[in-house]
């Protein structure tokens, strides 16, 4: 097997010495070529070579999930093909790790590579469905090019969130779970439209919901880990489905502390529900607009202001090694 081992320098959870061992670990079971990020979209440019090539039959990310996102995106740049295409490992090396996560692998770097070869010796493998956004046709964002999500995305509150940690990032700040929820609260403060949400989501042969502050798109659960722990915003999601969406109406302080706590106590049978909660499952293909530009993000990175973004879910887009 020939492979291609895409290392993320910055990854935050892994040392040279660390990433150093494990590519000796890969190396010894696999023609392995290791290539190491230099910029922003290098991932991804190195996962479109490896979609265009002939001979690589695989591709390991050995980074957070902002490196996988990228990665994905290279190997799904024309399409995808899951059994043309060559397949994705993940060796998780952030702070958090949602998609290696919900596949079932291990959080530690060291582990995971372990889990990792074992699966290549015994063959297993799965194919799972990812999410599709794209600029909606008609919008002052139809121009904008699609891109793949593996675990979530989010227009409004959240993304805002992203936005401000990413912010803190430049500054030098440390990516931690203490950060997210300082920013959170910060973003709950400077939040404009916190009464009356400027987001309507419209679906085929449906009526449409309006006034949305918060719009939390799942390919998969659970949503996010808070450390060790794990929230489910849309319990119901999965990689062999469509997409769920949380949506809510208000984030008020009695709201947002109410909602806060369902999301801290979810688990895989029940996530955040009341009357400002609206939760739909196994979509197919949907569109927000807003009023007003908010902030989207993909897999935690925020990607700037759109006005309306369509989401497809994707079924059996990418065959990955677990």
């Amino acid at each position: 097997m020939r492979a291609l081992l895409v290392v993320n320098p910055a990854a935050t959870t892994t040392s040279a010495r660390t990433r150093d061992v494990l590519i000796h670990a890969l190396a010894s079971e696999m023609k392995l070529e290791a290539v190491t990020t230099e910029y922003r979209g290098h991932a991804r440019d190195l996962g479109r070579q490896a979609a265009e090539s002939k001979d690589i039959d695989l591709v390991v990310a050995l980074g957070g999930d902002g490196t996988v996102n990228e990665v994905v995106n290279g190997l799904l740049h024309a399409g995808p093909e899951p059994d043309r295409l060559p397949g994705l490992a993940v060796v998780p090396g952030g702070s958090t790790n949602v998609f290696a996560r919900a596949l079932g692998l291990p959080n530690d770097a060291v582990e995971s590579t372990g889990a990792l070869l074992d699966a290549l010796r015994e063959g297993r493998e799965r194919t799972v469905g990812l999410g599709l956004t794209s600029g909606t046709p008609g919008t002052e964002d139809e121009a904008v090019p699609g891109r793949w999500f593996t675990f979530n995305a989010g227009l409004g509150f959240d993304a805002g969130v992203v936005g401000r940690v990413e912010q803190q990032r430049e500054r030098g700040r440390k990516s931690t779970h203490a950060l997210y929820v300082r920013q959170a609260l910060r973003q709950f403060f400077g939040e404009a439209h916190r009464r009356h949400g400027t987001i309507t989501l419209e679906r085929p042969d449906a009526e449409p919901v309006t006034g949305l502050v918060l719009s939390i798109v799942s390919n998969t659960s659970p949503w996010t880990f808070l450390g060790n722990h794990p929230m489910y915003a849309s319990p119901k999601a999965s990689f062999d489905k469509g997409l769920d969406v949380l949506g809510l109406s208000r984030i008020t302080a009695p709201a947002i502390t109410r909602y806060g706590t369902q999301l801290l106590t979810s688990s895989p049978e029940r996530g955040p529900h009341g009357k400002h909660a609206i939760s739909l499952h196994d979509l197919d293909q949907f569109t927000l607009h807003s009023k007003v530009p908010l902030p989207l993000q993909m897999d935690g990175d925020h990607l700037g202001l759109r006005t309306s973004v369509t989401f497809t879910g994707v079924r059996r887009a990418l065959r990955v090694i677990v």
